[in-house]
């Protein structure tokens, strides 16, 4: 883990966390992936290149520029991201190197963005942060400094391979589970995301409060989760596969998510945003490979998934934390 990281949290108000990450960090990397010195290989012989430009305010996040490397040099490139396929969360753009990944991760983005207190100066704690996608764009947005979690190395791996050309700007991301963020609660995160983790949760409302333990008081938190049409009371567990994904347990109704807040201790609850994932947010490309959502939902019938169960839809929460 960079020390970089390491100086930023001492000098912080999360400097708290210092005494335990050293040894979570140790514990993750103890049971690593079976294919994780594959990967490292493939970070390795990545290129030495100097991007000429960095944008993460648009769609795609951009390193370098196509003359910044000979097509040898892009060639090469090319092979070493390509051998982190799948690549789920996007889309990127490396030195002209468009990486279309599975999910149009901008579009969640530009409905979450313009309902969001101004990231400009702020602590952000991106949960569940896939490939790290949506902490460039924070720090795009003026974040002061953006940490995410994710315990997928293949995730870690496609992350460290941005930002070895990014440079060493406040964007870090750690190998950790939300069961494994430090209870910070009035010195912690101005913001914490968490988008698409609650369902694959065996207890949401544990993971409501972890995420409130990790908000300073006043944060805001954005949830973003599936969720079923249904009143107050209502809350779907699926038998067993839904959309055949094994790991999903509980998808509320929007109004019983509202209550789960509420009893939490959040504030200001506020639904901002509803929306079907559709075949063309959701897709399989050349970059992630394997099935997507087309191949979830029943054919006869896009509303249902293969199971029977409503198809995915997708809602956006925004509570605070209180003063």
């Amino acid at each position: 883990m960079p020390d970089s990281l390491y100086r930023f949290l001492q000098d912080s108000r999360l400097v708290a966390w210092l005494e335990s990450l050293p040894a979570q960090l140790d514990s993750a990397y103890a049971g690593s992936h079976g294919k994780l010195p594959e990967w490292q290989a493939a970070l390795d012989s990545m290129p030495q290149l100097q991007p000429s430009s960095l944008d993460f305010n648009r769609k795609v996040v951009r390193i370098g520029t196509p003359a910044d490397a000979d097509e040898n040099t892009r060639t090469q490139l090319r092979a070493s991201l390509q051998a982190l396929i799948p690549w789920r969360k996007g889309p990127y753009e490396l030195f002209g190197i468009h990486i279309d990944t599975e999910w149009r991760s901008d579009w969640k983005w530009d409905r979450v963005f313009p309902h969001l207190s101004p990231l400009e100066g702020r602590l952000v704690l991106d949960v569940g942060c896939g490939s790290g996608y949506h902490m460039w764009r924070m720090y795009g947005a003026g974040a002061q400094a953006v940490i995410g979690i994710d315990p997928t190395l293949l995730f870690i791996t496609q992350f460290q391979a941005v930002k070895r050309y990014a440079g060493e700007l406040p964007v870090w991301m750690l190998p950790l589970k939300s069961e494994d963020l430090p209870d910070l609660r009035q010195k912690g995160f101005d913001t914490v995301f968490s988008m698409g983790v609650l369902y694959h949760r065996r207890d949401p409302l544990g993971h409501l409060q972890e995420l409130r333990r990790a908000l300073r008081a006043g944060g805001e938190l954005v949830l973003e989760t599936l969720v079923v049409d249904g009143d107050g009371q209502t809350v779907l567990m699926p038998h067993d596969r839904y959309a055949k994904m094994r790991n999903v347990w509980f998808i509320p109704s929007v109004l019983m998510l509202e209550l789960w807040l509420k009893r939490l201790g959040f504030i200001d609850i506020r639904v901002v945003d509803v929306t079907p994932t559709s075949v063309e947010e959701q897709r399989c490309t050349a970059w992630s490979k394997g099935e997507s959502l087309a191949d979830f939902l029943d054919p006869a019938d896009g509303s249902r998934t293969l199971e029977g169960y409503p198809a995915p839809v997708r809602a956006t929460i925004i509570a605070n934390t209180p003063v």
